[in-house]
């Protein structure tokens, strides 16, 4: 026997089916953001050039990561409604088709990354010892990207099938043995933020590697479906616009980088790493289990022609997300100082992380609802309402935060309020969409 997966969810709605779902969803997806948690740690006492590297090269990597996630987002809806139809042939086709795109995509994009390391540093805004640290992370996550572009598809897959069980042991495996290899990585071996990188492919190629073969345990999936098949077309039509939103979200903070955060220093820099990695890598990852869990059923009731039982869903998840959403609210804002304190002993940096913590406690409920918001479209298939209700707002971040930033003088708190102020904007665009409905009857 091998991990269970499930089809059509039976029965009434309920908010304990919700959890059951929800809670190791959220555990894996914070599993999943724990090695930025670890780097970031760990590299505090590498320098201060250091943490800014890594606290910089994030959104270098979420654009890397939209090519993989745009195969694992349209395998991910496909999958559940081949799950809740019943159609076991199509759900294996799928899955051995993004298998296979994925593969070619980490050769290209690892390819290209590791060879445009230094101009992607610069481009940053970065200078010196900072630079140098940022150019040595990419490099080497790059030329090791395959275990990190299939993870995204073993997790949308499971997920979609209603397990997020696998999962969530998969990235239990994974981060323990990174936070035995970083260490030794960075500092016993003498590799700096290059031993970092290593140590966080490594981990993820070991937990891969096991996901690959339950996998094809728990569907059937074998070499026979590990191919370019005419599935490619629907997948690239499902996921592009969660990966181009993605590509997009990345390069806007690429440009404040280089326009509003790095002029402010490297405070700043290590600040945002902090913040973004270690207080909002443990908010976010709660939020996103809700969403995932929410999408999961969106997309089973929707294959098993019961939209009904899809709105419900949605209006069970609300409280849930409602909840998170003011709980993070007040860890950033009441602990916001102490938490930054534990990622950094350099005051400079402590003072900006807590700015940080403190002006984002202001957009957490609305993180929460608009992570929620994604997850209801996403699951649905409704992909493209995500794109246009994110990217250009997205957009306007950047001329408002250096306006904020520079000419009205508010430092690095206009940048934070920046994001915040958009965020209400998304939050409501997105909401509106979900409230009108048409994602219940969206085909794909």
């Amino acid at each position: 026997m091998g991990p269970r997966v499930s089809g059509a969810p039976e029965g009434l709605v309920s908010v304990r089916g919700l959890l059951a779902l929800a809670v190791p969803s959220a555990a894996f997806v914070l599993l999943t953001n724990g090695y930025r948690v670890v780097d970031q740690y760990y590299v505090q006492g590498v320098s201060i050039d250091a943490q800014a590297a890594v606290g910089s090269s994030i959104f270098v990597l979420l654009v890397l990561f939209a090519a993989a996630e745009l195969v694992a987002c349209g395998v991910g809806p496909l999958v559940a409604r081949a799950t809740g139809a019943g159609d076991d042939a199509e759900r294996r086709r799928v899955i051995g088709t993004g298998i296979v795109l994925l593969i070619l995509g980490s050769m290209v994009v690892g390819g290209l990354g590791a060879l445009s390391a230094g101009p992607i540093s610069r481009l940053l805004g970065l200078q010196g010892g900072a630079a140098v640290a940022c150019e040595e992370y990419l490099r080497a996550l790059c030329w090791t990207i395959l275990p990190l572009f299939l993870t995204p598809l073993l997790d949308q897959a499971f997920l979609a099938m209603g397990n997020a069980r696998v999962p969530l042991a998969l990235h239990g495996v994974s981060l323990v043995l990174n936070l035995v290899l970083t260490p030794l990585m960075v500092f016993d071996l003498g590799w700096g933020v290059a031993g970092a990188a290593y140590a966080a492919n490594l981990t993820r190629g070991v937990a891969t590697t096991m996901g690959l073969l339950l996998l094809a345990r728990a569907t059937g999936t074998g070499r026979a479906e590990l191919r370019w098949g005419p599935d490619v077309g629907r997948i690239v039509r499902v996921g592009w616009p969660i990966a181009s939103g993605t590509v997009f979200y990345s390069l806007v903070y690429w440009a404040m980088l280089h326009t509003s955060i790095s002029p402010l220093g490297p405070q700043v820099n290590a600040a945002l790493g902090v913040g973004f990695s270690a207080l909002e890598g443990v908010t976010w990852p709660l939020f996103h289990g809700v969403a995932l869990a929410t999408a999961s059923f969106v997309g089973r009731y929707l294959g098993a022609g019961r939209p009904d039982l899809a709105r419900q869903m949605v209006r069970r998840s609300l409280p849930l997300i409602g909840t998170l959403g003011v709980l993070a609210t007040l860890a950033f804002g009441v602990g916001g100082e102490y938490l930054t304190g534990l990622f950094t002993d350099d005051l400079a940096v402590h003072r900006a992380a807590t700015i940080y913590a403190q002006a984002l406690a202001w957009s957490q409920l609305a993180v929460a609802l608009e992570t929620l918001e994604e997850g209801i479209l996403s699951g649905s298939g409704a992909t493209r309402a995500i794109f246009w209700g994110s990217v250009p707002l997205n957009i306007l971040r950047v001329p408002l935060a250096w306006v904020l930033a520079f000419p009205c003088g508010w430092g690095a708190l206009g940048v934070w309020w920046a994001i915040n102020l958009t965020t209400y904007a998304k939050t409501l665009v997105k909401g509106w969409v979900v409230w009108r409905g048409r994602w219940s009857t969206v085909q794909i």
